[in-house]
């Protein structure tokens, strides 16, 4: 190296992945250039274009570096630049007295996907004595995570790095396509790849032929909204052949007897007109995931965006016990955290979210209170619109941490209306100004990932990894050094007792009695693996058993065994529409350049991905006139969208794909262009799963036609 110029291993947070990196500096301490650590366990030397172009994100001229106090009217673009004294003694005097005139429900905190930010957001507004933490929950990762709780007892994970000397035989990927967009559920897109060259089966269920599709022993190329369907029938043939794990059913489950039953009218050809896909595929594909052993499941939040998004998350949990596959080498397990570290992510001690801290009564005042018997907190959808008609109430206050949700969710013409005509106080904490903070009273600056010092204990949990701080641009904060100050201004230390952040840092190192410095030193912490810990503890459920009929959904009058529900806006279910709306609309598939709305902001992500696209099949493009680079319009029964064609040879050619969470940082504000291309809005709140509330992104129906008129 040259005089003065370092490399530090630190952790990415570009997405979900959380690989471990090298970050290399030059004699300023300038950040010049991030390379994937080839020696990292957790990452193999893997890192996408995201975590490699960081360092345009850290020093973009458009970055917000201090806070922004709003001078005219809402939109208006007028602001002053204040200190963090000034904008928290705002804000927390603003809170206050909301909380003192109304009560603290008429505050909400809404949070956008999971980040380092998620281990204070949920505490920081129930210790407020707020039920009200919203979030994209409902659609993303939490109703697999609460299915496999009142399942299992806790969420499965698969088991794809070898730590018991055995790597999965047999690979399910449904509802996810990681190897090509990065990463999932924080599991690195590389070490899945590395997976599933030496599993000597993989099995791929998705509506497009994609590489990973591709290369797969089987592709089951399914209709949109229907993995229900197949998870039943395959779940016919395991039952029905004799081809479960009969000594893992006996000891470790309740209500097999009644799951043989249910599935029985499920066969491949019941399934066959339902997904498309025919009856021998499905067949096969059920005898080699219970034949193939062990197996594994990568499930992705595909699944969580449908009218079944509950019931087929239940459904592959059952499929997973059945065959044997929890918790052994190899499949699917409950991995065990480093001893000596306390933890800080809720799939380890729930607490975290802060739960504890409201009444019985506080909770019934959630907006939207039992309309949803397993939503993770207070259904977004739901909120927005209270926000609006004032049903129950309309909130005063909320403060959005790291989210653009007029792009991630739908009906975001609500969500502007709601907040440029219906809140009394918005605050924002972003990295720049989005349609959101150009509507707010508050805007805050936050911390990138290189600015932050971190344990990091979210996702993996088999490990702990330490995250550095190697840059400071301006006056940005962490997200939760900013919580704890307003904590302790506002009388929450009992929620968060810790002086300050790195105070907090080693209080979670203090059992294993070394400081955050003596931790970063080490940079990793592995947890020692045991399997099979139901031999000894069973399960964490009502019965101490995998729960194949549930209790729980019994008591809550839902059905306690996997159904599929046809989508209510399929051309199957609503032929009267199909003559207007004749192919099935999907969205939300991940693009590799961006994280959901971030990264429209950086040249060489833009360069990679400079158009909102939509993906059509060849043949339909033809039919309709629509040609490849030219702008077409997406018309559904909710809205229009304008896109640019792209060709995409690997979908049905009944199936179209419009990318989401697309806006113009380019473009002049207030707006930044999000209304033009934004795919969420050609989706209604008209339907939802009724048990988790997921709203219907993966199975809509619409039309295409040429032109920019």
């Amino acid at each position: 190296m040259a005089n003065g110029e370092r490399v530090v291993r630190t952790s990415c947070r570009g997405c979900h992945g959380i690989c471990q990196v090298l970050v290399h500096l030059d004699a300023q301490g300038r950040v010049t250039e991030i390379k994937g650590d080839p020696e990292s366990p957790t990452s193999r030397g893997y890192i996408c274009c995201k975590g490699r172009y960081a360092p345009e994100l850290l020093y973009h001229p458009d970055r917000l570096l201090r806070p922004l106090r709003r001078k005219g009217p809402r939109g208006s673009g007028r602001w002053e630049a204040i200190g963090w004294e000034e904008a928290l003694s705002q804000m927390a005097g603003v809170l206050d007295r909301i909380r003192r005139e109304s009560g603290p429900e008429y505050i909400a905190l809404c949070q956008g996907t999971g980040r380092p930010y998620t281990e204070f957001t949920s505490r920081f507004i129930h210790a407020l004595g707020s039920p009200n933490f919203v979030s994209p929950g409902h659609n993303c990762f939490l109703p697999r995570t609460i299915a496999s709780d009142i399942t299992v007892g806790w969420l499965p994970q698969p088991d794809i790095y070898g730590s018991g000397g055995q790597m999965p035989d047999c690979i399910l990927q449904i509802g996810q396509n990681s190897p090509a967009f990065g990463s999932a559920d924080g599991i690195c897109g590389g070490m899945i790849r590395r997976a599933m060259d030496s599993a000597r089966e993989v099995i791929v269920v998705d509506p497009r032929r994609t590489p990973t599709a591709r290369t797969a022993t089987h592709h089951l190329q399914i209709r949109p909204g229907t993995d229900c369907a197949l998870v039943l029938a395959m779940l016919h043939v395991i039952l029905g052949e004799g081809l479960y794990d009969s000594d893992f059913v006996e000891r470790h489950c309740t209500g097999f007897r009644e799951l043989q039953a249910h599935v029985a009218g499920f066969a491949p050809e019941w399934a066959e007109p339902i997904t498309q896909i025919p009856a021998e595929q499905i067949r096969a594909a059920a005898r080699v995931f219970a034949g193939t052993r062990p197996a594994c499941v990568l499930w992705g939040n595909g699944l969580d965006m449908s009218i079944n998004a509950f019931q087929v998350a239940r459904s592959i949990l059952l499929l997973i016990a059945v065959t044997g596959n929890l918790d052994v080498p190899g499949g699917m397990v409950r991995w065990v955290p480093p001893d000596g570290i306390r933890p800080k992510s809720p799939l380890v001690d729930p607490s975290i979210r802060g739960d504890q801290f409201l009444t019985g009564g506080q909770k019934a005042r959630m907006i939207g209170a039992g309309r949803f018997p397993f939503t993770p907190g207070c259904h977004q959808p739901t909120f927005w619109q209270s926000c609006v008609t004032g049903k129950p109430y309309r909130p005063r206050a909320v403060w959005l941490v790291g989210t653009n949700p007029m792009l991630t969710g739908t009906r975001g013409d609500l969500i502007e209306e709601a907040l440029l005509r219906h809140i009394e106080f918005s605050v924002v904490s972003d990295f720049f100004m989005t349609p959101e903070a150009e509507l707010a009273d508050l805007v805050l600056p936050a911390a990138h990932w290189l600015e932050q010092e971190d344990v990091v204990y979210l996702h993996k949990i088999w490990c702990v990894i330490a995250r550095h701080k190697l840059a400071h641009q301006g006056e940005v904060r962490d997200d939760r050094d900013v919580m704890l100050d307003l904590a302790h201004r506002l009388g929450l230390e009992k929620a968060f007792p810790w002086p300050d952040r790195h105070a907090y840092l080693n209080w979670l190192l203090e059992p294993s009695g070394i400081t955050f410095e003596d931790f970063a030193a080490l940079g990793f912490v592995r947890g020692e693996m045991r399997y099979r810990k139901h031999e000894k503890e069973g399960f964490p459920t009502p019965s101490g058993r995998v729960e194949l009929l549930s209790s729980i959904m019994t008591r809550a009058g839902r059905p306690p065994l996997p159904v599929f529900v046809e989508p209510p806006l399929s051309p199957q279910e609503r032929p009267d529409l199909a003559g207007d709306y004749p192919l099935t609309l999907i969205s939300g598939c991940k693009i590799l350049p961006f994280f959901h709305s971030e990264g429209r902001h950086l040249p060489s992500l833009r360069r990679m991905h400079p158009n909102p696209r939509v993906d059509v099949h060849p043949d339909t493009a033809t039919r309709l006139s629509l040609l490849a680079g030219k702008e077409a319009w997406v018309t559904t029964p909710h809205g229009r969208a304008q896109f640019i064609v792209h060709l995409d040879s690997s979908l049905q050619p009944s199936v179209v794909h419009a990318e989401h969470a697309w806006w113009f940082p380019e473009e002049p504000g207030p707006d930044h262009g999000w209304r033009r291309s934004n795919a969420n809005l050609l989706f209604g709140h008209d339907n939802f799963d009724p048990d988790s509330g997921a709203e219907l992104l993966k199975s809509g129906i619409c039309r295409l036609e040429p032109g920019t008129a």
